[in-house]
C-alpha cells in the first residue's frame, strides 16, 4: 500500500510524504555494490509514495550524500532532499577544526561540499545537525538565511536544538523543521521543544522512531543487540531486561492488532499530530515496505494509553553523547555604542 498522506513541514515548508527515509545506515562505502543497494531501496520507496529522503554530511562521513545523489538521478523532481551539517569533518585532521561548528563562514563551506556529493543545485531542508555552544544561533541562521536567498536551500531546520535556541533561530528565518529523537521509548521532546515548536508553526521530523531497533521486536535477547547497537547506553547489561519487557509491551500489543511492531511504533508518532513525520532508517525492502504500510495503522484510544505508559519506566541515557542535546547557543554580542 503506497504512502499517499502528505504532510506540510512549517507553515511555509514542503509537502512531503507521512513517513520519510532516513538514510544512515547507508555509511559503509559508496562502492558501486553499496550503491546497487541503495538505488533499488531509493526506486521503492519513491514508487511507495515516499518523498522526504534524509541524509548528513556527517553519515559515512561522505558516503551517504554520495549514495543518495546517485539514487535518485533523473527523479529529482520527485523528492525532498534533506541533510545536514555542522559535525566538522576535518576534525581529525585539522589543529584548529571543532567538535561541532556552527560558524557561518562553516556553513557556507559545508553546503558546496554536500551539493557536489548529492550532485544536485540545491537542497529542499538544510539542518544545523546539532547546535554549536559556542556561536550564537543569529550567526548561524543568518548564513543559512543568505543560502536560502541564494537558491542554495529552500528551507532551514535545527537538529536537537533547545527551545530558546529555537525560538531565537525563528526570529531571524522562519525555521520549516525540528529533528528530535522521538518515539515511544524517547519522549522528551514532549517537556518543552514540541510546545515552542508548534507555537511557531514548525514541523517535527522524529529520528530513531523505532527505538533505535527496541520497538521492532527484533530484540529479545542480549545476542540480538549487535556491536553497532552493543555501546548504547539503553542496552547495557543492567538496564537490558527491564527495556526488552518494555519493548514486549509492544510487541505484544502489534500481535493483538495482527501487524508488526515497529508499524505500532510509527503509528503511534503519526497520531502525535498532523505536524509529525518520522524518518525511520533502514537498508532492505523487506522494512522500508513495512514502514510505508504503517500509515494505514489505526490506534485506538485505548492503544495510545497502553503505550503512553511506557516512556517513564525506560532506563538509560537515549544518547551516547546527551551533552550535544538541547543546547542552547550564547547570547548575541550586543552591538558596541
Amino acid at each position: 500500500m503506497p504512502v499517499t498522506q502528505r504532510r506540510v513541514l512549517g507553515t511555509d515548508g514542503p509537502e512531503v510524504s507521512a513517513i520519510g527515509l532516513g538514510f544512515m545506515s547507508f555509511n559503509r562505502s559508496s562502492d558501486d555494490a553499496e550503491q546497487r543497494v541503495a538505488s533499488e531501496l531509493v526506486a521503492e520507496a519513491i514508487d511507495s509514495g515516499v518523498t522526504l529522503f534524509d541524509t548528513a554530511d556527517v553519515y559515512g562521513p561522505e558516503h551517504s550524500e554520495i549514495l543518495l545523489g546517485k539514487a535518485i538521478a533523473g527523479r529529482r523532481d520527485e523528492v525532498v532532499i534533506a541533510t545536514k551539517f555542522a559535525n566538522a569533518l576535518d576534525r581529525d585532521t585539522n589543529p584548529n577544526a571543532r567538535d561541532l561548528d556552527g560558524r557561518p563562514e562553516y556553513v557556507r563551506t559545508a553546503i558546496d561540499v554536500s551539493l557536489r556529493r548529492l550532485g544536485v543545485d540545491h537542497v529542499d531542508l538544510y539542518y544545523q545537525h546539532r547546535v554549536d555552544p559556542r556561536v550564537p544561533i543569529e550567526e548561524t541562521v543568518g548564513a543559512l538565511k543568505e543560502l536560502v536567498e541564494a537558491g542554495k536551500i529552500g528551507h532551514i531546520g535545527l537538529s536537537e536544538p533547545g527551545p530558546d535556541t529555537l525560538r531565537r533561530a525563528h526570529a531571524i528565518h522562519p525555521i520549516s523543521a525540528i529533528q528530535n529523537e522521538w518515539s515511544i521509548f524517547t519522549r522528551d521532546i514532549e517537556s518543552e521543544t514540541l510546545s515552542v515548536a508548534r507555537e511557531l508553526g514548525i514541523g517535527i521530523v522524529p529520528f530513531s522512531p523505532l527505538g533505535r531497533g527496541w520497538l521492532t521486536g527484533a530484540i529479545t535477547s542480549r545476542g540480538d543487540v549487535g556491536e553497532r547497537r552493543g555501546h548504547h547506553p539503553r542496552f547495557a547489561d543492567d538496564v537490558f531486561d527491564t527495556n526488552q519487557a518494555l519493548a514486549a509491551e509492544v510487541t505484544s500489543l502489534a500481535g493483538d492488532l495482527g501487524v508488526r511492531p515497529g508499524q505500532v511504533a510509527l503509528a503511534w508518532l503519526l497520531s502525535q499530530g498532523s505536524d509529525v513525520v518520522p524518518i525511520p532508517g533502514t537498508r532492505t525492502l523487506k522494512y522500508l515496505r513495512e514502514n510505508v504500510e504503517a500509515t494505514s495503522v489505526v490506534l485506538e484510544s485505548d492503544h495510545l494509553e497502553r503505550l503512553g505508559r511506557i516512556a517513564a519506566q525506560v532506563t538509560g541515557e537515549r544518547s551516547i553523547r546527551p551533552e550535544h542535546l538541547g543546547i542552547e547557543a550564547p547570547p548575541l554580542a550586543a552591538t558596541p555604542a
